[in-house]
């Protein structure tokens, strides 16, 4: 289980993440829906200890975050934001270092690579250099490198961003039966579709404050059965008198 206690997150005068509480439950797939700069990626930064909360605190099945960050990161595989790192270095190279970092024996290394590659259609390009590759085969090596170790906890930010159709419908098949196993699946997306067909939970963020946490078919009741669009573009999109301003805006610029 993944508990965060009042996570506040500052960067100077602006204030990322407002007292973020939420619990996350093995066998959950969990979605953190928002806008970009809602704080969906600064509350994942957060529990993969890339970034330190300002205040409050992170617990991952029954231990402390701040004082136990090895043992919980080797629980963790971690797909982060953006796929251009280590572009140097050549999708094999990759693999093998996670392999290093997460101490995983050569058998199951070369097993659940070879599965992995097969699924997302990367065998021909498992030498390919990181830099060469289209964002979707950036984004499928960091996948792969994420799963590598087969974790409990998969922490996905933006995942599907950039992938073929195929791979997309493959990796939401993958996170079902993960969290069918009783693992957590926790992933952060804008695409109210895919939150809607795999998500058991959700939290929407908005300028770093949660204004739900719950399951959709509880917001959709507690909303007349609304869509999930309908209910989060009322929750979290522009406020009336905000899309007045920018229709204004816009009427004088065009006179202008």
């Amino acid at each position: 289980m993944i508990e965060l206690k009042n996570v506040s997150k500052n960067y100077g005068q602006k204030q990322a993440l407002k007292n973020v509480s939420l619990t996350i439950r093995p066998g959950e797939i969990f979605g953190l829906i928002g806008h970009n700069g809602a704080g969906k990626s600064t509350t994942i930064k957060a529990l993969v200890s890339i970034i330190d909360p300002s205040a409050g605190e992170i617990w991952v099945d029954g231990e402390k975050l701040a004082d136990n960050r090895l043992a919980i990161k080797n629980k963790i595989g971690y797909v982060p934001d953006s796929p251009n790192m280590f572009l140097r270095l050549t999708a094999i190279e990759y693999w093998n270092l996670m392999a290093t970092a997460y101490s995983i024996s050569s058998e199951n290394y070369q097993s659940k690579l070879t599965t992995l590659l097969e699924l997302f259609d990367m065998t021909e390009n498992q030498y390919g250099v990181i830099s060469s590759f289209s964002h979707g085969m950036r984004q499928k090596t960091f996948i792969i490198g994420a799963l590598l170790s087969n974790p409990d906890i998969w922490v996905l930010d933006e995942p599907m961003t950039g992938l073929d159709p195929q791979a997309s419908f493959d990796l939401k098949e993958m996170m079902k039966q993960h969290a069918a196993a009783g693992n957590i699946v926790l992933f952060s997306t804008h695409v109210l579709d895919t939150a809607q067909q795999i998500c058991d939970h959700i939290a929407i963020l908005k300028k770093g404050e949660v204004l739900y946490d719950g399951t959709i078919e509880d917001l959709q009741v507690q909303n007349e059965n609304q869509s999930l669009e309908t209910i989060y573009l009322k929750m979290a999109g522009r406020q009336p008198e905000e899309s007045q301003s920018v229709t204004s805006s816009a009427e004088t610029e065009g006179r202008g």
